[in-house]
């Protein structure tokens, strides 16, 4: 099976599970699990994957409009080093600080590659979910995207500094809580905006139609194409940016972006069904755990 496959499978036996975190009597509890070969390319410091991967975990509770309150994480590595393992919990304990948070430890271990796995817990009594977008509605991003792609270009070019500082995103944690009296659906662009998309799609079994000329792509990634094509493929297909996604009543817009501190986009509308953009069929295509 397929990572999609897979989680289908488990969602029709777990009814928690299914959205970017579980919620249980309030608690909102979310893990991830990131290693070197698929998520730290070669110059990701170890400061950089301790932010990032709690930073992924918090991301999760960020979509569900919840308060985040500590996180954890198992480290494990071919050797266990004092100088990487501090600078790994220093940045996941900085990710914390960042959003409210705190890092509160976890567990050690050896293994063949370098792996992090994390969980991030925090309440809401009132979640969003991922199955409540209806047609007529739009279809909204905060922030940018494209900033993770524009750092896995800047790795391979070799400037690994501007790689680490574009890998350490801020979880829109802030921004989660702030939509969630108005949003009616949400959830991370971890996968990118195009499964993003397809997701919320199957979840509340609507479509969307999004204006490419909306889409708000990051200032970085003009560092690093010049090509129409390409500039949309880094911000809607590459993924782990870590920004929401969320469907709005029309109405709402207004009160939604006064309410938040980081922009807020109107990307598209919320259809009868398919997913579009332009008018012609998105591909679901984003990262993929591998």
């Amino acid at each position: 099976m397929d990572e999609r496959s897979a989680l289908r499978r488990l969602a029709a036996s777990l009814p928690a599970a299914g959205d970017d975190a579980a919620v249980v009597d309030g608690l909102v509890v979310t893990t991830d699990m990131l290693h070197e070969t698929t998520d730290f390319p070669s110059g990701t410091t170890r400061y950089t994957a301790g932010w990032r991967s709690v930073g992924a975990s918090l991301s999760d509770v960020a979509a569900m409009g919840a308060d985040a309150t500590a996180a954890l994480a198992a480290y494990a590595s071919p050797t266990l080093e004092a100088a990487e393992l501090d600078a790994f919990v220093e940045g996941a304990v900085d990710v914390c600080e960042a959003v409210g948070a705190e890092y509160v430890g976890g567990d050690l271990d050896t293994a063949a590659e370098f792996t992090a796995a994390t969980t991030a817990v925090g309440g809401t009594d009132s979640p969003v979910w991922r199955r409540g977008a209806s047609p007529g509605e739009v279809v909204c991003v905060t922030g940018a995207l494209g900033r993770t792609a524009a750092g896995l270009r800047a790795f391979e070019a070799g400037d690994v500094d501007r790689g680490n500082e574009l890998f350490r995103f801020r979880p829109r944690i802030d921004a989660g809580r702030a939509l969630a009296p108005f949003a009616t659906a949400m959830m991370d662009s971890s996968d990118g905006l195009a499964r993003s998309l397809h997701q919320l799609a199957e979840a509340s079994d609507v479509g969307f139609d999004v204006d490419r000329t909306a889409v708000p792509v990051h200032d970085a990634a003009d560092d690093y194409t010049t090509d129409a094509a390409d500039r949309w493929q880094l911000a809607a297909t590459v993924g782990e940016d870590f920004e929401l996604v969320c469907t709005l009543p029309p109405s709402a817009v207004g009160g939604a972006r006064g309410a938040l501190a980081v922009d807020l986009h109107v990307i598209g509308e919320v259809t009868d069904g398919g997913v579009t953009a332009d008018g012609e069929p998105l591909a679901d295509e984003g990262y993929t755990h591998e």
